[in-house]
């Protein structure tokens, strides 16, 4: 069988399963995203910052790697 000739078919087929998968899951409360809650405003926010100190590696090193 030559799936070239069908990609439409097996394309149409996808997104039908897409959706009605959606339509499955979108009556389902728990399923649903729940919103994210709001931890901190701008002005409280502190911003990590994260030193890294070593060496690189040499091509020998990368080598035994």
């Amino acid at each position: 069988m030559n799936i070239a000739k069908n990609m439409e078919a097996i394309f149409v087929a996808i997104i039908a399963i897409a959706a009605a998968t959606s339509l499955a899951t979108a009556a389902v409360p728990k399923f649903r995203a729940a919103p994210a809650p709001i931890l901190a405003s701008a002005d409280q926010a502190t911003v990590h910052t994260v030193y890294v100190s070593a060496k690189r590696l040499s091509a020998e090193e990368k080598a035994a790697l």
